[in-house]
């Protein structure tokens, strides 16, 4: 839900329903209840708008990305650096293929800028 927030900009809970909630069979209370949720992790901000509230994002979409890669790829490369590696250069070439030039190209720039600074 919290993408459908940040997406919609600023929602109510009726607004996420009707867009997320209906679609997924949750019902109003559901959608409400995952918003509170949200509120109480300080991922999502709330203000009174009449009788409503209305939701807005408190964090931006490419931190929450980056903690859960971050989370993802700690698991991965807890067991062994190697296998992982590899296991990971070549589902990434599967689903993108040529990524792998983007990458060295990204790995050289990261290394050239560590070497300026």
């Amino acid at each position: 839900m919290l993408v459908a927030v940040w997406e919609g900009g600023t929602v109510t809970v009726r607004e996420l329903h009707e867009r997320v909630g209906v679609p997924l069979g949750l019902g109003y209370t559901t959608t409400a209840r995952v918003l509170d949720r949200l509120h109480a992790k300080k991922l999502v901000a709330r203000t009174k708008e009449g009788k409503a509230l209305r939701y807005r994002a408190a964090v931006p979409r490419h931190e929450i990305e980056r903690a859960r890669l971050t989370r993802t790829l700690a698991s991965v490369l807890a067991e062994g650096t190697r296998p992982a590696l590899a296991t990971l250069v070549e589902v990434m070439e599967e689903i993108r293929p040529g990524v792998l030039n983007e990458l060295m190209a990204t790995i050289d720039a990261i290394r050239r800028s560590r070497r300026e600074s």
